[in-house]
């Protein structure tokens, strides 16, 4: 396979080096250009052609997200946002994100060394490389053209909970399906990869969006009917129970799968405690994470869900679920939600 082609788009020179130089160290990836701003990016987009951008978002004469907008409309391609750790940042990605950058990275500094940073990111040019950019534009556009989701009727229940775990493609594939929940749906634990921070965004994105209340996990937090709580970026988070009440646990402790928070982590924790009160549901994204739980859920009893191939942003993680025999049901990512419901 030739290397995966990359061009970096960031005003700061230091940055455009030292991710030049990280990449540089991967023989599968290779930076066949820089810019410093969008308009000069526009042409070498269509100079040099390169499979996957790097994009800041805080830039002069043009920002990022308008950029992103711009590019996703006239020469779709997956883009990286490579952003600063800040609340604001971290708010913007999100925007990034809906407007359809397939992930979100902190720039080096601060909890990231530059060379964990480097890491991480040429694992997700490689995931971006093999995104289906088609699949993603399709969601995004079918969202802005729907009416907003009716209510669909559930009688209410407290002792079923419901796991959902994504990676990359996952922020838009979760909205798709959490804004369809009715505010007496069962309890929900969601883990997301993604940086500490921007998790915080994130939830308080979906609590904008959805019928149901949507938080940032924290240690001790319950599991109830029309909430959903989402694992904080760089921490695990497992579900356990006291008699009759689900609640969580976020803690410190080392990789799963290169990624912490680890899907795998909350399902098995899922499949011990919940068993056959649990619905697990594996959604888009690079990699194993969370095929192993998924069936650790459904061999408890638990009912299961993978996305489809053809919905999917990246078809790795549900790929390797359906290929170990743990989904239930394989779907499409706008049937997901209903059939959730149906099961309850």
């Amino acid at each position: 396979m030739p290397p995966v082609r990359v061009l970096i788009v960031d005003d700061s020179a230091v940055v455009r080096k030292l991710l030049s130089e990280g990449l540089a160290k991967e023989p599968d990836i290779e930076v066949v250009g820089t810019a410093p701003d969008p308009y000069v990016a526009r042409e070498k987009i269509v100079s040099l052609k390169p499979d996957v951008i790097t994009l800041d978002i805080e830039m002069p004469r043009m920002d990022g997200l308008t950029f992103l907008r711009k590019l996703m409309a006239h020469y779709p391609l997956p883009v990286i946002i490579v952003s600063s750790l800040t609340q604001e940042g971290g708010e913007m990605a999100m925007e990034a994100l809906e407007a359809g950058a397939v992930e979100v990275m902190c720039k080096p500094g601060g909890s990231f060394s530059v060379g964990d940073m480097t890491l991480q990111l040429a694992d997700k040019i490689r995931a971006a490389a093999r995104v289906n950019v088609k699949a993603r534009a399709e969601v995004a556009t079918r969202r802005r053209a729907a009416a907003p989701p009716k209510t669909l009727s559930l009688t209410k229940t407290t002792n079923k909970v419901i796991a959902i775990g994504a990676s990359t493609g996952g922020t838009e594939a979760i909205l798709e399906v959490v804004r369809r929940f009715p505010p007496s749906i069962a309890g929900i634990v969601i883990v997301q990869h993604m940086p500490a921070k921007f998790t915080t965004s994130f939830a308080k994105r979906l609590d904008s969006l959805c019928q149901i209340r949507v938080k940032e996990a924290a240690d001790g937090d319950s599991v109830i009917p029309g909430t959903a709580l989402l694992a904080p970026g760089n921490f695990h988070m497992m579900m356990r129970r006291s008699g009759a009440r689900y609640y969580v646990n976020v803690r410190k402790g080392p990789l799963v799968w290169h990624q912490r928070p680890a899907v795998d982590v909350l399902f098995n924790s899922v499949a011990a405690y919940g068993g056959a009160n649990a619905i697990g549901v594996l959604l888009t994204g690079m990699g194993k994470d969370g095929a192993e739980g998924l069936l650790k859920m459904r061999q408890a009893g638990a009912r299961t869900i993978a996305q489809d191939e053809r919905t999917s942003v990246v078809f790795g993680m549900p790929k390797e679920a359906i290929a170990l025999g743990a989904a239930e049901k394989v779907l499409p990512l706008d049937k997901i939600a209903e059939a959730i419901i149906e099961m309850l």
